[in-house]
């Protein structure tokens, strides 16, 4: 499980292509190899992946076809910049919301506004996502743990505010219009939206018959 609150964003140090898989290796500073096993979970842009080797600092994982086809990890390059966090640990303080790096697809980044001291940036998703986007919910893009505003179901649209140390410290002062990030919706939410509607069919069922 992770906390959504970013503390590193780290360049792609070597990219591996291998037959169904690319392997990601970064060099990692102390404070996030402090402890760090092969078979630990590392949220890498949002997607929760396992360390497959260590090397003094060179880090590696590895990404699976089908993760690299429903995630943006299938497009990045060597030098490529990227969130990273260390999974949660028990007494650690959660500034966000329960994330689990289980990425149910991107969101197209439609607009980018910087009013003063903030950045609002507008994103697109299927329509059918938006049952479970609300407007002060959680959501989590590329690991970050992250609060909707103006959620436009019919559209399929809502917005996020960036204050500038989220900026700074994560990759989304880097994005522009028309690139994508990683979305993991809030699974309790998800759960909730999911058991209703299900109660509601079975009961619909019932009052057919």
């Amino acid at each position: 499980m992770y906390t959504g609150i970013v503390t590193h964003k780290l360049p792609i140090a070597d990219i591996v292509e291998k037959p169904g898989l690319r392997r990601f290796a970064f060099v990692f500073p102390p404070e996030l190899l402090e402890g760090l096993k092969l078979g630990a979970s590392v949220s890498i842009s949002g997607v929760c992946l396992t360390v497959s080797s260590i090397a003094e600092d060179v880090v590696m994982f590895d990404a699976m076809q089908e993760t690299l086809e429903k995630t943006t990890l299938g497009s990045l390059r060597k030098g490529d910049e990227i969130n990273i966090l260390r999974s949660a640990t028990i007494g650690e303080e959660n500034g966000g919301h329960a994330m689990y790096g289980h990425v149910i697809g991107t969101a197209d980044i439609m607009l980018i506004q910087k009013p003063d001291n903030n950045c609002v940036m507008t994103f697109h998703v299927p329509t059918e996502w938006m049952k479970y986007i609300f407007q002060k919910g959680f959501i989590g893009l590329d690991g970050c743990s992250l609060t909707v505003t103006d959620p436009n179901a019919s559209a399929g649209t809502f917005t996020v505010w960036f204050i500038p140390e989220t900026l700074n410290r994560t990759t989304f002062g880097l994005k522009e219009v028309g690139g994508q990030v990683n979305l993991e919706l809030d699974q309790q939410t998800q759960t909730i939206v999911e058991t209703v509607e299900r109660v509601l069919a079975e009961r619909d069922k019932r009052d057919v018959s």
